[in-house]
């Protein structure tokens, strides 16, 4: 079977004028995300899932993909970023204004890959998609022999058209195809958004189990409900799933404790959950055979569901970083007031998100902002849907 892809021809690059006319955020390609510098520019999607994070960037109607510059461009843009290392920094391609599967943006997808792994870099890259995945595109993806390449299935199982029109037997056989394929790279159930009343009947869970039969690991999370999102749902007489918006992802305890009492195994002493992972760095790293690369290992109760290997693992290269140098980094990324180092993270002030995930990934440990605390079991999510814990207020 071939590892070339079929030629296509690429994208129109959007004009100077037009990208002038995008929401700022969408025009700047490199954003840091907690999983890595995320890759985008292409942007466009037809697939209308309706709590879609591109409601947030105001370019919701734009269907058609389109190029914002060359992959050579973003490419070197991507390698030139100042928070980028070889072989350390995670890195994600089109995950937030189009999906990488799509035909109009699969070539564009390989070509940044192949320009990555040509270059021999070693680094995380994620590829998350809800379209198809046919076999041909498996031996492109095995052709890269240097990257650490994951591929993340979106599964929901919601079936409200209006909320998800994509049919989740798409993912369903595009989990099979991956992983039966995979070689040189893994595949991991990304199982959301998950939300109660909605996708987390016995039905929905029991076919979330049978398909981590089909990945290398699974991992479950909620839902991020922005005030662009709920007005989108109202807008289009949608149910609302939650009356409150949140700035993190709404994950309610209850619905947590319907997923993990469903897939628990007594007497399984080495993995009784399964490859479960509440966290996206730590399914991945775990398929890789690797620890987590975000530093989870400090927030013990997040582990509490994670395989007795992995937990090795995490533990054997979780290091507490030196308060010194820990601080002199800090502040010349910026950040005010006192820097803290403590068994769980790294605790500074005065840092947006990326120049926290920059300090997270160099010392593989947990880097939070003391002014939006992660409270105790509530693992960084809102706290809608969770009571006070441990003496611990939830409240924001």
């Amino acid at each position: 079977m071939s590892a070339t892809p079929a030629r296509r021809r690429t994208l129109p690059i959007l004009t100077s004028q037009q990208i002038a006319q995008l929401n700022p955020e969408l025009a700047d390609v490199i954003e840091y995300r907690k999983s890595g510098l995320s890759l985008n520019h292409i942007v466009g999607c037809p697939l209308d899932c309706g709590y879609c994070i591109r409601h947030t960037f105001g370019n919701w109607e734009m269907k058609v993909p389109r190029a914002l510059m060359s992959d050579e461009m973003a490419v070197t843009k991507l390698l030139s970023h100042p928070y980028f290392r070889p072989h350390t920094t995670p890195i994600q391609i089109f995950n937030r204004a189009t999906d990488p599967m799509l035909p109009a943006v699969k070539p564009h997808t390989f070509r940044v890959l192949r320009q990555l792994d040509d270059r021999g870099l070693a680094n995380n890259v994620l590829v998350i998609t809800r379209w198809r995945v046919e076999p041909e595109d498996c031996a492109v993806l095995n052709s890269l022999t240097s990257l650490r390449l994951t591929v993340l299935v979106t599964h929901s199982g919601i079936d409200n058209e209006t909320i998800e029109p994509v049919d989740s037997r798409i993912a369903a056989a595009n989990l099979r195809t991956l992983y039966e394929h995979a070689e040189n790279y893994r595949t991991v159930l990304y199982w959301r958004p998950i939300v109660p009343g909605l996708n987390d009947s016995d039905a929905h869970l029991a076919r979330a189990r049978e398909l981590s039969q089909h990945a290398h690991a699974t991992v479950f999370t909620g839902l991020f409900f922005r005030e662009q999102i709920a007005e989108y749902y109202q807008a289009h007489g949608l149910p609302l799933p939650y009356q409150d918006t949140a700035r993190r992802k709404i994950m309610p305890e209850l619905a947590e404790k319907r997923v993990l009492d469903f897939f628990h195994t007594p007497g399984d002493d080495q993995a009784p959950w399964g490859v479960l992972f509440r966290k996206t760095s730590c399914a991945v790293a775990y398929a890789h055979g690797e620890a987590d690369y975000n530093g989870h290992y400090g927030i013990q109760e997040l582990c509490d569901i994670c395989p007795k290997d992995q937990l090795q693992r995490c533990k054997a290269a979780w290091v507490k970083p030196d308060l010194g140098e820990v601080t002199e980094q800090a502040r010349q990324l910026g950040a005010v007031g006192p820097v803290e180092v403590d068994d769980r993270a790294i605790i500074v002030e005065g840092l947006d998100e990326p120049p926290r995930y920059f300090l997270q990934h160099r010392y593989g440990f947990q880097c939070h902002d003391r002014a939006k605390p992660h409270h105790y079991r509530q693992h960084g999510h809102a706290p809608i849907g969770w009571a006070a814990q441990n003496g611990k207020d939830t409240t924001p």
